[in-house]
């Protein structure tokens, strides 16, 4: 990216960058360009929000061995650009990361800025996107984090020349509630839960494709295990990868009910369901390790497989 463009956005956000200055508890590592996702504040945005906090406490569980950071009080969400480690001056494909945690906080680093290192390795861009919480979905609930969802596919495609990524190549890869929130955006993209407010809203925010992972909302365990009746698939909804074990505490019928209502709408998808793993692993070693840990190198080879990745001629 050249530096007078970044001068000229850094200039154009100035009053919103001085918000996430004050509030921002988490910020990504120097040399990412971060975003406002609303240039004033977020629809709905209450008064006086408490301040961003990770709310890690000394008796949280560690995953692989180590800590993470349990991001609270998001009230300023934003998108943060990760560049793939690739040599190709065509445009990347992108994905844009939904880290889970319940609607409640974020884990930013677990499913956010590791997911995108893996990402950046293989050859895609990582937009990140600290959205809203606590308490912002799942949609209806609350409609804010979908905002935020939409909101941040129509800002990737504004910003696709400048990031140079390739406008027909961004999907989304979600965790637990961010894997809903995934799910959410695949078949809630025709119209957007907000007022317009620039041209990126004019944009597309359908995704091109879908990582689900160890989905959370996505089945009622209160109607034995029915379908959320918010989430229909159609059609237009785009391909979509899903991975969850079958000792998942939150319930692999979550990822077992999307795969079959996909399947019913006649949507390609693929379905990657392990005996042992729990929740909230990420792309962390399991400890003993257990096949679940490899399911990056599957997605990996679907992204392949639907022709996302660079095509390597022969």
């Amino acid at each position: 990216m050249k530096t007078s463009t970044l001068v000229l956005c850094t200039a154009f956000f100035a009053g919103s960058f001085s918000a996430i200055a004050q509030q921002a508890a988490w910020q990504p590592a120097p040399g990412h360009v971060t975003l406002p996702l609303w240039p004033n504040a977020a629809p709905g945005a209450p008064a006086n929000a408490p301040a961003e906090a990770d709310m890690t406490k000394p008796t949280d569980n560690l995953i692989a061995g180590r800590p993470l950071v349990r991001l609270g009080n998001v009230s300023v969400p934003t998108i943060t650009y990760y560049a793939p480690k690739s040599s190709s001056t065509s445009p990347a494909p992108a994905v844009v990361v939904f880290p889970g945690g319940g609607y409640q906080i974020l884990a930013i680093d677990l499913e956010g800025t590791e997911v995108c290192d893996w990402l950046n390795e293989i050859g895609v861009a990582c937009l990140l996107v600290k959205y809203r919480v606590p308490n912002t979905g799942p949609y209806p609930k609350s409609p804010a984090a979908l905002q935020d969802a939409q909101r941040s596919l129509g800002l990737a495609r504004q910003h696709a020349k400048e990031w140079n990524i390739d406008p027909g190549k961004i999907g989304v890869l979600g965790f637990s509630a961010g894997a809903h929130l995934s799910a959410a955006l695949s078949t809630h993209f025709d119209k957007r839960l907000y007022d317009k407010i620039d041209a990126a809203d004019d944009l597309n925010c359908r995704p091109d494709f879908a990582f689900i992972i160890y989905p959370g909302y996505l089945a009622n365990a209160e109607q034995n295990m029915a379908n959320n009746t918010e989430i229909k698939p159609t059609s237009q909804t785009p391909p979509s990868f899903i991975v969850q074990a079958e000792d998942d505490p939150v319930h692999v019928e979550n990822a077992t009910n999307y795969f079959l209502q996909l399947k019913a709408a006649k949507v390609s998808a693929e379905l990657h369901i392990y005996a042992e793993g729990g929740h909230g692993y990420g792309l962390r070693k399991t400890k003993p390790e257990l096949p679940v840990t490899y399911w990056p190198g599957l997605a990996q080879a679907w992204l392949d497989n639907i022709k996302v990745l660079p095509q390597i001629p022969e």
